[in-house]
């Protein structure tokens, strides 16, 4: 069995056609993009992700997704013109090496980070996929087997126009049984402990986390995180600018209160760095950007610390939730997955089958072969951007 053709597939799906945006009501315009104050990165108008589908000469298909949430112009590029030519004619099943030639190929020139690393991702999911599918195992068989067959999750982030309408639709999903929620922050002090009140009183069990997207410089920090200590909150994300790893490090020395970091890295050797300067407590590892194989590899170096991963996912669709799931079932010190309830319609849309949610949030684990998902192909059609 060969790989005999790679396919890439940049989707834009309009604000419009997915009934909502992932940059929300406060995002503005920038020059095609959207950017929502004080957060400092781009967002989508809509929704954009990279689609990868690898076939083999004997007609197996596999699926992979590089979470490229703008511009999947870029990171397709790269498979099209940098990644397929190191796979093609290569056995599929080969994930590991085929993973070490990708990364290799571009070692001196920012392999491991940006849209070559999410390039990566889309393709090395895409293999893990078609290797389940030629052995009839899922992507967590293949990697060793699953500590859980439905995953815990956490609700991440509640919209309302202010912390009374947060806290009514706080109210609902409590109401269904979540007990876990993280809220997208960072605006000030005040207002993020006023927003992190509004829910952590919606009941008295419940996880409350603060995501504040890289907006606090470090004094602003430890004296937010002294009052999250206060409230016993459950995690703080991303509390400084994600390239001061001594300034996490300061902060996490300083405060009880777990921070959180990893979206924003790629591989093994950034966690491992991070997790040496204790510089972080709870790892959060997005699949789509990582990979598999280097998800899994991140997963062992933070269990080897004594630290929990809680994978990342945000405005990615339903192949790379898949492979995210999957790497968590295969995590021993998994904490919990990220749930996004207004983005799963639309990350199911990709899909014939929509991955199974209960009601609390909780995850049923594929089980079918590889990712054990089924792609909508014509879906993906009508919206690759062309």
């Amino acid at each position: 069995m060969r790989i005999a053709r790679v396919q890439t597939f940049p989707l834009f799906i309009s604000k419009e056609d997915a009934e909502d945006s992932y940059a929300g009501e406060a995002a503005v315009e920038h020059r095609g993009y959207m950017i929502r104050p004080p957060w400092r990165s781009l967002y989508s108008p809509g929704y954009e992700t990279l689609i990868v589908k690898i076939e083999t000469d004997d007609g197996l298909v596999g699926w992979g997704e590089g979470l490229a949430p703008v511009a999947p112009e870029v990171a397709a590029a790269i498979v099209d013109h940098l990644l397929t030519p190191l796979i093609i004619g290569e056995d599929p099943r080969s994930v590991r090496t085929l993973w070490h030639r990708m990364s290799e190929s571009m070692r001196e020139r920012g392999h491991l980070t940006g849209h070559q690393a999410d390039a990566m991702a889309a393709v090395d999911i895409a293999l893990w996929d078609l290797w389940g599918k030629a052995t009839g195992l899922s992507v967590s068989e293949l990697a060793g087997g699953r500590f859980a067959e439905v995953l815990p999750t956490y609700v991440s982030g509640v919209r309302g126009a202010d912390d009374a309408e947060i806290a009514e639709k706080t109210a609902v999903l409590v109401e269904a049984g979540v007990r876990r929620f993280k809220m997208h922050l960072g605006t000030d002090l005040r207002t993020d402990l006023a927003t992190f009140d509004a829910v952590n009183d919606a009941h008295p069990d419940l996880k409350v986390a603060l995501d504040a997207h890289w907006s606090y410089r470090l004094g602003e920090a430890k004296a937010l995180g002294r009052e999250l200590d206060e409230r016993h909150a459950w995690f703080f994300e991303a509390p400084l600018a994600p390239e001061d790893v001594e300034g996490h490090r300061d902060l996490a020395a300083s405060i009880e209160t777990p921070v959180a970091v990893g979206e924003a890295m790629r591989s093994r050797f950034e966690f491992t760095d991070w997790l040496a300067r204790r510089a972080v407590g709870l790892t959060q590892p997005d699949i789509g950007r990582t990979g598999i194989t280097e998800g899994l590899a991140i997963a062992a170096v933070a269990d080897a610390f004594h630290a929990q991963v809680a994978p990342h996912h945000s405005a990615a669709f339903g192949i790379a939730m898949a492979a995210g799931l999957h790497v968590a079932a295969s995590s021993p010190s998994l904490l919990a997955f990220e749930y996004q309830p207004l983005t799963l319609p639309v990350a199911n849309r990709i899909l014939t089958t929509p991955l199974e949610v209960a009601p609390n949030g909780d995850f049923t684990v594929p089980t079918g072969p590889g990712l054990g998902v089924s792609v909508d192909e014509d879906f993906v059609q009508e919206f690759v951007r062309r």
